[in-house]
């Protein structure tokens, strides 16, 4: 038994130590409810000091942001990052397009798929990745009001199982 919960612990610390290089800043939750999520990747962001520094302070909104491809480059649209006080004449726009970092053949494959299937680059979250900002972006398909309803309704009743499946356990 003292084995089990040594590897047990062992376990849980490494995956704590993999959970330490991520922190989340923001996450999209309304974007998994407003499409149907396809596929996922993470990306670099081309960011500017002040905008680091106050995305450190854990301020970032993602409730209208969106991707879009122009000339060949993956940019992120209408995320807002607030300026950041301390650095007064320095600041940055707080909703200016910012260029994210992929590989070509990503771009080519990725972003690409969005474009001529007519489905939307969609950021699910940004969080720091050993000590550099990252956002994972979905390719999402938009979902009818009715679909919204029928996904409810089918986690509703995964929850009552689930709770049901505790309460004999």
């Amino acid at each position: 038994m003292r084995a089990t919960s040594k590897s047990a612990r062992k376990k849980s610390k490494a995956s704590q130590a993999a959970n330490s290089n991520e922190r989340l800043i923001a996450q999209n939750r309304r974007a998994r409810h407003e499409y149907e999520i396809l596929d996922t990747l993470e990306c670099g962001i081309a960011l500017v000091g002040s905008e680091v520094k106050s995305l450190r302070n854990g301020k970032l909104s993602l409730d209208e942001a969106y991707g879009r491809i122009k000339q060949g480059e993956v940019w992120l649209m209408g995320a807002d990052i607030p300026e950041y006080t301390e650095a007064n004449r320095f600041n940055h726009d707080p909703r200016r397009p910012r260029k994210l970092l992929l590989h070509r053949r990503e771009i080519e494959k990725f972003a690409n798929k969005a474009y001529q299937q007519g489905l939307t680059l969609v950021p699910l979250k940004v969080y720091f990745k050993r000590g550099k900002v990252k956002v994972l972006m979905g390719i999402g398909r938009g979902r009818k009001t009715y679909d919204k309803r029928q996904k409810l309704k089918k986690e509703a009743v995964q929850r009552d199982i689930q709770r049901a499946m505790r309460g004999r356990g």
